[in-house]
């Protein structure tokens, strides 16, 4: 998959492509990216990449040639069919039916925006998709894209070890993931749960399925709204809330 980034500080992706899960698959192949910075494309001997809004307001905003101009270099780098994303406050939540969808996508480009963001028109003539990670602020829009970017990059064959790794976890079947444990037995009183070194994989997966019902119902319920229970999954979850209540 093709990845590429419009960003002024295009070194902060060294975070992504020389370390963990993700820096395997960008050495392997598995995934690519190019690194575009509008400050390439600035028309003065300073560089400037920003300018001060009409009508007035604290902060700057990032000037729309130069980064019109590196969004065309990045689309021209890419050798499928690029879809363009920005993360803003004013975007849609980034869901995991989101980074779903964008994993099967050959190509994405994502506009790392800075100070007080994007011009209007900029967004309205390149951009496919504006998300947000949070309703909160950040300094710019590296973090967002990286975060995303690991969680597409995941999703691609061959990056993780075990297959099954990215389906059992939290949000891929709109459920908060259960609760793991390793050796050894017991930590300070705290033994793991019998079930689970049981060995009877049935009851391991039955165990497993009411426990992220049940994290999900005290943690999350609202993701529980949105997916819905099925008739065992809602016994399962009564169960769970019936062994709370003696506890």
């Amino acid at each position: 998959m093709e990845f590429a980034v419009v960003t002024l500080l295009p070194e902060m992706f060294t975070a992504l492509t020389d370390f963990g899960i993700t820096g395997r698959a960008f050495k392997e192949g598995i995934a690519t990216l190019n690194l575009v910075n509008p400050r390439d494309f600035s028309v003065d001997r300073h560089g400037t990449v920003d300018d001060k809004p009409y009508g007035g307001g604290p902060g700057m905003l990032l000037k729309v040639e130069p980064v019109l101009k590196a969004v065309d270099v990045a689309k021209q780098q890419c050798q499928s069919p690029a879809k363009v994303i920005y993360f803003s406050a004013q975007g849609r939540r980034l869901v995991q039916t989101d980074v779903n969808s964008l994993a099967a996508e050959p190509a994405v480009i994502f506009i790392a925006g800075r100070y007080e963001g994007l011009d209007q028109r900029l967004i309205d003539l390149v951009v496919d998709e504006e998300y947000s990670i949070g309703d909160y602020v950040l300094s710019g829009g590296e973090i967002p894209a990286m975060a995303a970017m690991d969680a597409i990059v995941r999703l691609l064959p061959g990056v993780l070890g075990d297959a099954e790794s990215a389906e059992e976890e939290s949000f891929t079947d709109g459920l908060l993931e259960y609760p793991q444990y390793t050796r050894p037995e017991s930590v300070s009183g705290r033994r793991v749960p019998e079930v689970l070194l049981s060995g009877d994989h049935a009851k391991i997966k039955n165990w497993r399925r009411q426990q992220s019902l049940g994290r999900t119902f005290l943690r999350r319920p609202d993701l529980l709204d949105k997916r819905g229970l099925s008739t065992d999954e809602k016994k399962l979850l009564e169960e769970f809330l019936q062994d709370l209540s003696l506890d």
